[in-house]
């Protein structure tokens, strides 16, 4: 038995290609919002980091109704780094969309993506997004979409999947490109008559998989998922399971309340049935994988195995001599429980002690993936110091070593072509293919993940902006010799106070600088880079002497050049093996492992 008026679709997509501007139309002509309401652009992307950065980080659902049919959506990022969110989230649909850029095409993250929903066996209609690009190659993009399809050895039904040609930004939609579209009717259309209704008989005992958690501070933790069969009642006793923990016993629970997803609103409800993807609360240590399901029937169901994270860092106490000056959560009782609670949200995370109290290693998706975990770790007060990101080996049953390798896709101007090239060549990338699409060229690599750090400033000052760099993990492979990471050496403060311009004006001979003048540092922060590869260091603090002899002019003669400000990523891979990352919700310093420029001697000796 079937729910026939419920459709369950999520939405993929290689990144920027317009997942939540679709649904953003796909709310407003759902009905959701009133024609002359004033809605923010990219409403989904309800977190400060998602709106800053144009990127969804993680799944969010919603609901839209067409004629008397309701069509559940969910959004899901685009980003290889949070691929965690995107594999368990297509278990609660039965269908996809796969939206592609009318002239990029088939991009790393649209072959992952995609992947995955055929590993499910889940109906795909493919939507052709921004053909009202003036440089658009619509007939070109839905052969490369057939070639992926037919590459990744998809079933004959999903190559007959139908084709809709979009303007999410015009909200427009059309089943042949020769007639323009005026609404998104045809989408809708497509939805209900080619996507499965939910499978489930409401007449079953109940069960739900939870595919995504939540949390509210009122309620606590947010269950979310779609209830395979059966139906559930608020305030309904049941049992908790999972797939890959049989041997732990099941534990009996409450459902403390219901929620429907309307639109963007969660509404309450006392029951729903079969196929509808809901929220419940009340259970305590609810976590993603988790069967929640009626005594009579405690079959847990299997949940797909989300992929290993391939990066690791070591997040520690703040140890500096500013340690506790910005920061509001300090004491590694603050950090643990934070990263430890980080790990039940996030599938891709994992987190571990160390044999140090204050220091916890924590393992991810890529340097973006960990970067955005730091980056709201800091706005919501914890102040912390982390080690430079490093991949994470394997060996296999004859002890090779082997590492993770990516496959790189650059979209560059011709003239870039060669400067791409020496590049890869210093990081270990092999060329696997090379295609002219007009006065450009787009080159795949198979790249070292390791050889990416850092890659993507020096990538865009070879290509003077133009270039496009995508990236995704493909595989273990052999250990391909030692990359070098930076030849560059540390300007490093001598001691702790206030910098001066004197001091920094005789420091910037040796180097580029990385603060200004009247910066509080301390003795051993690093505070600029050397051009060789030692260390040096300087006096940023020194004034000058004042003396009966002044010349009137003499201090306005010193001119310095403009020093050099880190972004949290370009920091996190700028730093090497003996440095940190001293992270506040204020700034964000360099520093020494070794603070004492003797001990650092020492130990170098």
């Amino acid at each position: 038995m079937k729910n026939d008026k419920i459709r369950n679709v999520a939405i993929i997509a290689h990144v920027d290609h317009g997942k939540t501007t679709l649904v953003d139309q796909m709310l407003k002509q759902g009905g959701v919002f009133r024609h002359n309401q004033q809605v923010a652009e990219r409403v989904m992307d309800s977190n400060d980091l998602e709106r800053e950065r144009g990127i969804t980080i993680l799944a969010k659902n919603t609901s839209v109704c067409f004629k008397d049919y309701k069509i559940n959506v969910v959004d899901t990022p685009g980003h290889a780094d949070f691929g965690g969110e995107v594999e368990r989230v297509l278990k609660m649909v039965n269908g996809v969309i796969l939206l592609v850029d009318a002239y990029e095409g088939t991009m790393p993250q649209t072959r992952f993506v995609l992947q995955k929903a055929l590993n499910l066996d889940r109906k795909v209609i493919v939507v052709v997004n921004k053909i009202d690009r003036a440089d658009a190659r619509i007939g070109e993009v839905c052969d490369e979409v057939l070639e992926l399809l037919m590459d990744l050895d998809a079933k004959h039904e999903h190559l007959d999947s139908p084709i809709v040609f979009c303007s999410a930004r015009l909200g427009t939609s059309t089943m042949s490109i020769e007639s323009p579209g005026v609404d998104f009717v045809p989408l809708f259309e497509t939805i209900i008559t080619h996507i499965d209704p939910p499978d489930g008989n409401p007449d079953k005992p109940f069960k739900m998989l939870v595919s995504a958690l939540d949390h509210n501070d009122y309620v606590g933790r947010i269950g979310i998922g779609r209830i395979e069969s059966g139906t559930l009642v608020f305030g309904k006793p049941a049992v908790v399971t999972n797939f890959y923990s049989q041997d732990k016993p099941p534990v009996k629970v409450k459902i403390g309340s219901l929620f429907r997803f309307e639109g963007l609103d969660r509404v309450t409800v006392d029951s729903a049935t079969a196929g509808e993807i809901v929220c419940i609360s009340g259970i305590e240590d609810l976590t993603i994988g988790d069967t929640v399901s009626d005594a009579e029937d405690i079959t847990a169901i299997e949940f797909p195995k989300i992929t290993e994270p391939n990066v690791e860092m070591t997040f520690l106490v703040n140890d500096s001599p500013f340690a506790g000056r910005e920061g509001k959560f300090v004491t590694s009782r603050n950090l643990r429980d934070r990263l430890y609670k980080e790990r039940i949200k996030d599938v891709s995370i994992r987190v571990s002690d160390t044999d140090s109290s204050e220091a916890f290693k924590v393992c991810g998706r890529g340097e973006m993936h960990l970067s955005i975990l730091i980056e709201n770790m800091r706005r919501e007060g914890y102040e912390f110091a982390v080690s430079m990101p490093k991949v994470l080996f394997k060996f296999d049953e004859n002890g090779k070593k082997l590492e993770p390798i990516d496959r790189l896709t650059v979209d560059v101007p011709v003239d870039f072509v060669g400067a791409v090239m020496q590049k890869m060549g210093v990081r270990k990338g092999d060329l696997v293919t090379m295609n002219p699409f007009g006065s450009r060229m787009r080159l795949d690599f198979d790249i070292p993940s390791r050889g990416l750090f850092g890659y993507k400033s020096e990538f865009l000052t070879d290509t003077k902006g133009e270039g496009i760099l995508n990236s995704i993990f493909l595989k273990y492979d052999s250990y391909r010799g030692e990359i070098e990471r930076r030849n560059s050496g540390s300007l490093i403060a001598h001691e702790t106070g206030t910098t001066s311009a004197y001091g920094l004006f005789n420091a910037q001979e040796r180097g580029e600088l990385f603060v200004g003048a009247g910066v509080p540092v301390y003795s051993g922060m690093i505070v600029g880079e050397n051009p060789k590869s030692e260390d040096i260091v300087v006096n940023v603090c020194k004034k000058k002497q004042l003396t009966n002899m002044r010349a009137s002019g003499s201090d306005e003669s010193l001119r310095l050049t403009p020093c050099k400000i880190f972004s949290l990523e370009q920091a996190l891979v700028y730093i090497a093996d003996d440095e940190y990352l001293e992270v506040t919700p204020q700034n964000i310093r360099l520093r020494k492992k070794i603070l004492d420029s003797n001990l650092r001697m020492r130990q170098k000796r």
